[in-house]
């Protein structure tokens, strides 16, 4: 999975930035015939995704209508919605999306960190070690597809859009056994998407699924103009807003701290090599979007803990009204409780994740192995020191970057009052221009080594 940051191993370019524009990098990659059936892979695979999103697996007696309606109402089944291009709200094969896999992948690379043995074996152990990991990662995402997909169906059950007759055992069992079959195609298709087409298989199935939400959002808007709930004014306010933030999330997508690196000169016979110098690029945005996922996980966790029990019940009201002051929302002083709780949280586990993420005694270990250092910083112990207050500091940028986006989403509704439009303004927008840039990175890649290979 490819939803975290990354620094690049020091030495050579490291620049995130492009040197092609968009409609050179298309046409170049185009003329070229194996880079035009790798484009042609990606969009076939793409073809099957939004073919597979319209097949539903049928619950008896559930009105397709109704059931669309209550997931546009509730902020957490219209959230993995979006992922899934709109997967839930038709009950379709891909209704789980690759939601399983994702939250799966977090808890397998914090547990790689928790386990110094599993550390060691991906540390030494090479592709055989990587491929351990990938079935371990697998296993997992089978075991969270049941699970999720069995929470789903009891939050939906308990929102009355299953009919008592169909609220048996056989017909759960039937609906998760199709969902975590959709669920395991999609991750094999993002795996082909890899291996066959270009860029991150996985990361691109999460970018088509956002990407398939815009006519829905864009018709949103349309009929809420048509209905006379927004004006124009309203209108292009949300467009300035949607490209104002594009440009914020690609600045920071791209932006770097790169620390300067000298290599030592080697002699080997008459032959003198190295002594030039490079740097080591760190990313603002170190973690990607893996922070939000666990802010929003934690955040939406009373609601859904809430749709368990009987409306009235005391755990309910207990539940609902705590996740008024976690969820937030600028419109009632609970929600700005909950606006500062999510910022918290996201700055915990953009550290957290950084700290796991990032070890600077191995960095530097390995510069000193390489006959590498930092000018004006001795290797050992003050190379540490010095990585780890660079850290810190390029930490806090990306949280607070990161913070500003998740909260973007909540802001919309104050500028146009329309329910769910702010989905795509905040996370779906981060993955959308990361996955983008990142693909068009490995398209120019390819060009530029097949042009240097002629």
């Amino acid at each position: 999975m490819s939803l975290g940051g990354g620094a690049s191993s020091y030495g050579g370019r490291g620049d995130k930035g492009l040197r092609l524009n968009l409609a050179d990098t298309f046409r170049l990659a185009w003329a070229d015939p194996e880079l035009r059936q790798r484009l042609m892979f990606v969009m076939a695979v793409f073809g099957v995704f939004c073919l597979g999103i319209h097949v539903p697996v049928p619950i008896p007696g559930v009105d397709p209508g109704e059931f669309e309606k209550m997931v546009a109402n509730n902020a957490f089944f219209n959230l993995i919605n979006t992922f899934g291009g709109g997967g839930l709200k038709r009950i379709s094969i891909f209704a789980l999306g690759l939601n399983p896999y994702i939250t799966s992948s977090i808890i397998m690379q914090i547990l790689q960190a928790a386990f110094p043995q599993w550390k060691k074996e991906m540390k030494e152990g090479g592709e055989y070690a990587r491929r351990q990991m990938n079935k371990r990662t697998r296993a997992m995402s089978i075991v969270l597809s049941f699970v999720q997909g069995w929470g789903i169906l009891q939050l939906i059950k308990n929102a009355g859009a299953i009919p008592v007759e169909s609220q048996t055992l056989w017909v759960y069992l039937t609906v998760i056994l199709f969902w975590t079959a959709g669920s395991m195609m999609m991750l094999w298709m993002g795996e082909q998407v890899s291996e066959k087409g270009i860029g991150n298989g996985v990361s691109l199935m999460i970018f088509a699924g956002i990407i398939i939400s815009f006519p829905s959002v864009v018709n949103l808007i349309v009929v809420a103009v048509q209905n006379g709930n927004i004006n124009l004014f309203q209108v292009l306010l949300l467009v300035l807003l949607f490209l104002a933030t594009t440009w914020f999330v690609t600045l920071f997508t791209i932006a770097q701290r790169r620390i300067p690196i000298q290599h030592m000169r080697r002699q080997f016979g008459t032959k003198a090599v190295g002594g030039q110098s490079s740097y080591l690029p760190l990313s603002l945005n170190l973690v990607g979007v893996i922070p939000i996922i666990f802010a929003v996980s934690l955040v939406y966790m009373p609601a859904q803990f809430a749709a368990a029990f009987p409306p009235g019940s005391v755990p309910n009201e207990l539940l609902t009204g705590m996740a008024t002051f976690l969820m937030p929302n600028f419109a009632i002083w609970q929600g700005w409780v909950g606006a500062l709780v999510y910022m918290f949280l996201i700055f915990f586990f953009t550290y957290f994740y950084t700290a796991i993420q990032y070890s600077v005694d191995d960095i530097a270990d390995n510069l000193k192995r390489g006959g590498s250092f930092i000018p004006g910083v001795r290797p050992g112990k003050q190379t540490k020191e010095f990585l780890d207050a660079v850290i810190s500091r390029i930490t806090i940028v990306g949280a607070l970057f990161l913070a500003v986006i998740a909260l973007g989403q909540y802001v919309v509704p104050l500028i146009a009052p329309v329910a769910n439009l702010g989905i795509l303004f905040g996370t779906s927008l981060l993955i959308m221009v990361s996955v983008a840039l990142e693909t068009m990175r490995q398209i120019e890649a390819n060009l530029l080594m097949k042009q240097y290979g002629q």
